[in-house]
């Protein structure tokens, strides 16, 4: 029934903000919010049951793990959902993929492992207050992270979004039990807290792989181009956009002083590491509209369709404009009392420092839609050329003079604004030779490489 005006009864907000978000991302968005919330429970159970230095430790190994596992492992689920779907849809058995992608998997967690066996000393010193064991957890933690991406981007490919989103609300779950069991035990080691980061998405694999296997029929044999053809330069911007968004805290490591007396840069590290989660909260939401933006995104520019290509983009920029300003403005007012109250956190931030985290996060998502709709046009290049540039801007701006704490929150909102400027410039020149050239502004013509997307 209409009311007059063009709508239908019962047609309130949430209705209409349901029809912004693209359709497919509520079949994973239960997952992401479990995984999402995990997170910052982690940190926040760490924070109340760890000592300065042990948090300190435990929140540089946290960005080291996302920095490393979502830049290298992500793009391995992005392309295996790729060229999963394609063969499901030409009727082609997936087996031989599975095989391909666990032997690449294995092969970068191989190359991993035996950096860290060659430098755990050095890195020991440098990121876990001596403590070599939390290199050995950095280990297990990337393990577990390649193989439940491995069986994430077949559950995608398969169209198996149930599966998918309890690999999700597994890892979540698992974090969060896991953490809150040693909290009520009384364990106050580092060590513990960071193997639950090896624990979790590992046994999440564990419970997803029946429906995993089984989807997995034998097929043609597949070469390694169809899996790889534009894996380099996916993993390349995938690193680069992890350690933009991470830098605040890795950098602090880097340039903390051997001696650190009264532990100033232990409690500056794990404050900057909360003031970073709790003002990236809109990006782990903006995480459940990435799976099929990117399909839409691939369907127009395949079409040549260049109205539809726009009114996405720019529909997805207004709903970025409005997380930003919803999860920015309270981050901003109350932020250093909510890391306070729900994180332990120490009192060494002000309302300045989360308005950097805050608007380096709007401009942070503003450069994965921009960067996706260059890989949508199969301008892979581009989007690595932007997040490379975006990275030596974050890298200059961190030696720009003043406190410590604002050069590097500084510096993550500098590297997202310049990424983001400089993809959209890139964007509008594409674009601009779309109508003389439409064959080349769209040559994907296969399913979408992030059918299924939920951000860590």
């Amino acid at each position: 029934m209409n009311d007059g005006r063009g709508q239908k009864s019962g047609d309130g907000p949430l209705a209409r903000l349901m029809r912004v978000i693209p359709p497919g991302t509520h079949l994973v968005i239960g997952g992401t919010v479990v995984l999402g919330a995990a997170s910052y429970i982690q940190i926040a159970i760490a924070g109340h049951a760890l000592g300065t230095d042990p948090r300190a430790a435990v929140s540089e190994l946290w960005s080291l793990v996302m920095t490393l596992s979502l830049g290298l492992f992500f793009p391995v689920e992005q392309e295996l959902t790729r060229v999963v779907a394609a063969r499901v849809v030409r009727g082609e058995g997936v087996a031989p993929v599975l095989r391909r992608a666990a032997l690449l998997t294995a092969g970068l967690l191989v190359l991993l492992c035996g950096g860290l066996a060659a430098f755990a000393h050095p890195l020991a010193e440098r990121f876990f207050g001596g403590d070599v064991g939390l290199v050995w957890a950095f280990g297990g933690s990337l393990i577990g992270m390649g193989l439940v991406y491995l069986t994430r981007g077949v559950l995608a490919g398969l169209g198996l979004f149930d599966s998918y989103g309890r690999s999700l609300a597994y890892d979540g779950a698992f974090r969060i039990v896991l953490a809150l069991g040693l909290y009520l035990a009384g364990v106050h080691e580092a060590i513990a807290y960071a193997l639950v980061l090896a624990a979790a998405p590992f046994l999440a694999m564990l419970l997803t792989l029946r429906p995993t296997l089984r989807g997995c029929h034998d097929g043609p044999p597949m070469a390694w181009p169809e899996l790889l053809q534009n894996m380099t330069m996916m993993m390349g911007a995938s690193v680069l956009a992890q350690i933009v968004v991470n830098a605040p805290v890795i950098t602090l490591a880097l340039l903390a002083p051997v001696s650190d007396p009264g532990h100033a840069y232990g409690n500056l590290t794990f404050a900057v590491l909360t003031a970073g989660v709790l003002c990236r909260i809109p990006l782990f939401i903006f995480g459940s509209l990435q799976p099929t933006l990117m399909t839409g995104l691939s369907t127009a520019a395949t079409a040549g369709d260049r109205q539809a290509f726009r009114k996405m983009l720019v529909r997805t920029g207004g709903v970025i404009g409005a997380l930003g300003l919803l999860g920015g403005i309270p981050s901003v007012l109350l932020g250093a009392w909510l890391i306070r109250v729900f994180f332990k956190a120490p009192d060494v931030l002000h309302f300045l420092d989360f308005f950097w985290f805050a608007a380096g996060t709007m401009c942070y998502m503003l450069a994965l839609i921009l960067g996706q709709a260059l890989m949508a046009m199969d301008r892979h290049r581009l989007q690595l050329l932007g997040w490379a540039l975006g990275t030596a801007a974050l890298v200059g701006a961190t030696f720009v003079e003043g406190a410590v704490s604002t050069r590097v929150e500084f510096a993550y909102f500098t590297g997202s604004a310049v990424t983001a400027a400089v993809l959209l410039v890139l964007l509008w020149r594409v674009s601009g030779r779309w109508n003389e050239a439409p064959e080349a502004a769209g040559r994907v013509g296969e399913p979408s490489p992030t059918v299924s997307r939920a951000s860590q």
